[in-house]
């Protein structure tokens, strides 16, 4: 039973006095069960239904009046329906369009039932006739672990409290660093992590990740209409793990025939999934960022882990002191975006990179992201700071003097000159930093500003 920051959330949900029927998102195996599961244990009874399983799914099939059906729930998993501190947890829930338009009716007939939803492919598999009852489910997207639940889980309390220090103390940074080395190869799976955590062995998770792959493949059948369409999303799965961090093109795609509409269309899918997303750049240097989709996005993939293991690069990470030096810094950025995921939750908001292309002039931002009205540009990157040329052109065009360095030395502030002349300040953050980058440019701010 490995802590989760989902947990907080699932908890203030639970005090809500006007409380709707959650429904959890996320990819296969990123921990959904496990965490209701362990959530359960703060109810006097817990219902779990598995619509996978042919008794639960057809509780919901008998087209009972809501009052039955809920009986029928109670009946069958022999528990008292007048307890009040009852959690139903309706799991794979999109083998069944008549559970989900039940949901609104836990909300209306039954408020005082905590109900929790969960699927592996809920956007992909709803026929476009079904959809979610509209402002009577509010929804939590879950990702795979961050380096945060990553230090939590292997119970190093001392490492915790220090990561949580603003500013962090110096002296922890090695340990940190070195900590953060292996979260970047091994990455943030649940089963991965708790294989390691027990074994210590990181040739014995290999077939972990094989096995997590194959699972993706085989899940292609549920969401493919047709037999061409099944051996794209298998081509593009396959080759996704190669492109992690690259910006791509749907025409062509990793040396295809494919025609751009048909990549397209079946990352889309994909992205339902969360197997894959995609990152797209803005032009902008101020608020608001808006993403400019005739440029070529980068790819993102679920968890970096997986793209060491499918790309060959565990062994290169493993012997290298500095991820940045690695696949040409891809797996360094690729890992930087996964944790700004978890400094910015909410499926609304996407990432951006930011792009100047003229020609004689072109400029690539690796991300920017909104604080305090500024949008903030991060460049992952090892060296100099007059090496940071994009930085600069950004600063120069930028309303404000602040941007950010991400890399794996020590956390320092300093003044710097852009290669026009303009003065601006610098944050270096390390990477184990990255998904406190909200915390530390307060910090950044507060102190320059002293």
């Amino acid at each position: 039973m490995y802590n989760r920051k989902a947990i907080e959330y699932l908890i203030k949900w639970s005090k809500k006095n006007e409380r709707k029927p959650l429904i959890l998102r996320g990819a296969r195996q990123v921990g959904k069960t496990t965490l209701v599961n362990n959530f359960s244990e703060n109810f006097k009874q817990y219902i779990y239904l598995n619509l996978e399983e042919t008794e639960d799914k057809q509780i919901f099939e008998q087209n009972y009046s809501f009052e039955n059906l809920l009986s029928a729930i109670f009946f069958i998993k022999q528990k008292e329906k007048k307890v009040k501190s009852t959690l139903i947890f309706i799991d794979e829930i999109q083998n069944s369009a008549e559970a989900v338009k039940q949901l609104r009716y836990f909300y209306e007939k039954a408020p005082d039932i905590y109900v929790i939803a969960a699927g592996s492919l809920l956007e992909t598999l709803m026929s476009k006739n079904i959809s979610f009852p509209v402002g009577r489910v509010e929804y939590l997207f879950l990702q795979a672990f961050s380096f945060e639940e990553y230090l939590w889980a292997i119970n190093n309390k001392t490492l915790v409290e220090l990561w949580n220090k603003i500013p962090l103390p110096e002296y922890a940074h090695n340990k940190l660093l070195s900590t953060f080395n292996t979260y970047s190869l091994i990455g943030g799976m649940p089963d991965i992590i708790k294989n390691y955590i027990e074994n210590n062995d990181i040739v014995s998770l290999n077939s972990l990740y094989e096995s997590l792959i194959v699972s993706y493949l085989d899940d292609v059948e549920k969401y493919a209409q047709s037999k061409k369409e099944a051996k794209i999303i298998r081509f593009v799965i396959k080759n996704a793990f190669f492109e992690a961090g690259n910006r791509i093109k749907f025409n062509g795609f990793a040396k295809s025939n494919y025609k751009s509409r048909e990549i397209g269309e079946t990352i889309a899918i994909l992205e339902k999934t969360h197997l894959l997303k995609l990152i797209y750049p803005t032009t902008n240097i101020q608020l608001p960022i808006v993403s400019d989709t005739k440029k070529s996005p980068k790819l993102q993939i679920l968890d970096t882990g997986l793209v060491n293991y499918f790309a060959g690069l565990q062994q290169e990470i493993f012997n290298s002191n500095d991820i940045q030096k690695v696949y040409k810094g891809k797996i360094a950025e690729h890992i930087v975006s996964q944790e700004l995921k978890y400094a910015f939750p909410s499926i609304l908001h996407d990432l951006h990179f930011w792009v100047r292309e003229k020609k004689q002039s072109n400029a690539e931002v690796d991300f920017v992201i909104p604080f305090d009205g500024k949008l903030i540009p991060i460049e992952v990157k090892s060296g100099a700071t007059g090496r940071l040329r994009s930085l600069h052109q950004f600063i120069d065009l930028a309303p404000h003097n602040l941007a950010v360095r991400i890399y794996a030395g020590k956390i320092r502030i300093e003044k710097a000159k852009s290669i026009t002349g303009k003065q601006f300040y610098l944050l270096n953050l390390p990477y184990y930093l990255t998904s406190k980058i909200k915390e530390y440019l307060k910090y950044f701010v507060d102190t320059i500003e002293q």
